[in-house]
């Protein structure tokens, strides 16, 4: 059993660059500290080069293939989210709607975890659906480091 929680850091990937995805997470990680955290882009500093969308990267390695692939997004971020605590889900600026971050609302929903949902006004994930599988709902990170420091 782990005696430390765990958050896990959902959020949009695809479209989008290497910077503008791990920027947040990384600034979440700190100032959730010593809470630790999950973040889906752990271990794929192979995608730091990309500007635009870190899902054209072309993977040459093992490692990259594995991490990189498909089933092996799939598999550990269904796996990350069956074994958080909590789910920081980070919808700001979305400019699209990520299909992989609705479906982990669906994980997180039916793991029964907890979601801390960060939104702004006009966002296309601004779903009936989303909104009520969300537990809390705030309009910046701050505020949501408050609310999980306060569940954890």
């Amino acid at each position: 059993m782990k005696n430390v929680p765990y958050v896990y850091l959902a959020g949009p990937i695809a479209g989008n660059g290497y910077k503008t995805v791990t920027n947040w997470r990384i600034d979440a990680a700190i100032r959730l500290s010593p809470i630790k955290t999950l973040d889906p882009m752990r271990a794929k500093s192979f995608l730091k080069g990309e500007t635009e969308d870190v899902h054209n990267y072309q993977r040459t390695t093992v490692v990259e293939n594995a991490l990189g692939s498909s089933k092996g997004i799939t598999a550990r971020d269904r796996m990350d989210v069956m074994s958080c605590d909590v789910v920081l889900m980070n919808l700001l600026g979305a400019q699209t709607v990520s299909i992989g971050t609705m479906i982990e609302v669906g994980w997180a929903d039916a793991f029964r975890k907890p979601i801390i949902l960060i939104i702004d006004e006009n966002n296309p994930h601004l779903h009936p659906m989303v909104m009520e599988m969300a537990g809390f709902i705030v309009t910046n990170m701050d505020e949501a480091i408050e609310v999980i420091k306060a569940l954890l």
